[in-house]
């Protein structure tokens, strides 16, 4: 019987470098889950998963063969249907996306001000219990 440890698990500060800010570091993340839940086929599923676990990082992934050539037919279909859309629609999807950043901004927000209370309730705690 093998001795495991139990699998990592990445948050959005492995993708920090790669994003423009938190919010699409985290957006970032939550795309890989999706992605490891088998939404783009098993190839991309199992890319997502060995991220995800911190196995390979994101740029290693993007570097390896068979990941890389399912990103380009992925992305390559993304493509097709944007083309297809008209200005209206486009300008819509590029709305829905700046609105899903700022939802992510605030639930990070949210989360450091959780935090800062948190912190700031158990030190109080530990002052009245001395």
């Amino acid at each position: 019987m093998r001795n495991e440890e139990p699998e990592k698990h990445v948050d959005e500060s492995e993708f920090a470098d790669m994003a423009g800010s938190p919010a699409e570091a985290r957006a970032i993340r939550k795309a890989l889950e999706m992605v490891a839940g088998g939404g783009a086929g098993d190839t991309l599923k199992e890319m997502a998963q060995e991220v995800l676990t911190g196995r390979i990082d994101l740029r290693e992934a993007l570097n390896i063969s068979a990941y890389s050539e399912q990103m380009v037919e992925q992305t390559q279909s993304i493509r097709e249907r944007w083309e297809g859309l008209s200005e209206r629609e486009r300008e819509a999807m590029a709305a829905a996306g700046e609105n899903y950043l700022a939802e992510q901004q605030r639930e990070i927000d949210d989360e450091h001000a959780e935090q800062l209370r948190g912190g700031t309730h158990r030190r109080a705690k530990q002052r009245h219990s001395m």
